[in-house]
């Protein structure tokens, strides 16, 4: 059976852009109904720079930034949550110019912090000495704008990692089944995982063959696509503990989301979305426009889902803090829809 899959074509990142302490939330309309993710993030593309991002708040409220009154009507008028802010999307964009020009060493990694109209920089274990000094020159020059985050551990890929998946040389996690329209079938994993085209294994004794490597993209992205050459793989479901949950559909991740992680190593794990289009600089290359949440991870757990309700979200890249259990983890996750968008399939 041969693969239909259609030409690759890259689709580009975006690097950490500004979203994002200010005074209170201003109400909304007492009749009008809370504004759902799709309508809040809908709206802040439309505001443009007049927002510097949305979140979810704890009680699950769709919150949007905005740096003037004027702005804060109009959102109160379409039925959604305002909070005025002190610093431009502009400003947390060149922040993050700044950071990107001056403070891109192995280790670091930032992202706009919605909640606090700043940018986390934050830096692992090996930033130390000269490179300290660097990094806390760099937040300086943009005068409060960035405040840095300390972390236990290395910032890395972590790579050997639902179900566990095995190349010649690594152990990985499946991220997502997926297919094209003419029901040709494949798998997305984290691109750091895949060498070149080699084969892929469904156990580690690797007898149960699933296909060959196609393609990968990393550093830049992280994400790669493997083929199931014996037809379908399994369903289009993830491991959730020891039962399963059905994949129906994929979406983006928004800042306050809960959302669950599954990795062959550490399993079923569940937290929240801290950050969208964040930027993490491993030690092969910069990884940019990932997803970061609170959810600890470990080597082996590469290339598992990220997934809310019955959406996929996320493929899981690297981590930053340490193994789990940790309540300081930061984990970081390619968003599944540009790999979709590449390879020109979908879930199931």
């Amino acid at each position: 059976m041969k693969s239909t899959l259609p030409s690759f074509r890259r689709v580009g990142a975006v690097a950490a852009a500004g979203t994002l302490v200010a005074s209170g939330l201003l109400g909304a309309p007492t009749q009008a109904a809370p504004a759902s993710p799709e309508t809040a993030t809908n709206l802040a593309e439309r505001l443009g720079d007049r927002t510097a991002g949305i979140y979810a708040d704890h009680n699950g409220t769709m919150i949007i930034t905005v740096t003037d009154e004027t702005t804060a009507r109009q959102v109160r008028a379409e039925g959604a949550t305002p909070k005025l802010v002190t610093r431009s999307a502009a400003q947390l964009r060149a922040a993050t110019t700044e950071l990107e020009r001056s403070a891109k060493i192995p280790g670091t990694a930032w992202w706009t912090d919605p909640t606090t109209n700043q940018v986390v920089l934050s830096i692992d274990s090996t930033i130390t000495g000269d490179k300290l000094t660097q990094v806390k020159e760099a937040a300086a020059r943009t005068n409060g704008a960035v405040r840095i985050e300390t972390r236990a551990g290395i910032l890395s890929t972590d790579v050997i990692g639902g179900e566990g998946i095995w190349n010649y040389r690594y152990r990985c996690s499946l991220g997502f089944n997926v297919k094209t329209a003419p029901n040709s079938y494949y798998f997305l994993t984290a691109g750091h995982c895949i060498t070149g085209t080699e084969s892929w294994y469904g156990n580690s004794s690797r007898t149960n063959l699933i296909g060959p490597a196609l393609h990968k993209s990393f550093p830049g992205d992280d994400y790669g696509i493997v083929y199931s050459q014996n037809g379908k793989q399994d369903y289009g479901h993830v491991k959730v503990g020891n039962s399963w949950r059905d994949i129906t559909a994929s979406g983006d991740a928004y800042v306050g989301q809960d959302v669950t992680r599954t990795g062959s190593t550490t399993g079923t794990q569940s937290g929240a979305v801290v950050a969208v289009n964040a930027t993490a600089n491993y030690a092969v290359g910069p990884v940019y426009g990932l997803v970061v949440t609170n959810i600890c991870s470990a080597g082996g757990d590469s290339g598992g889902p990220i997934f809310a309700g019955n959406t996929a979200l996320a493929i899981h890249s690297g981590s930053q803090g340490g193994g789990c259990p940790n309540a300081n983890a930061r984990g970081f996750h390619q968003p599944v829809g540009e790999a979709l968008a590449a390879y020109g399939v979908y879930a199931y």
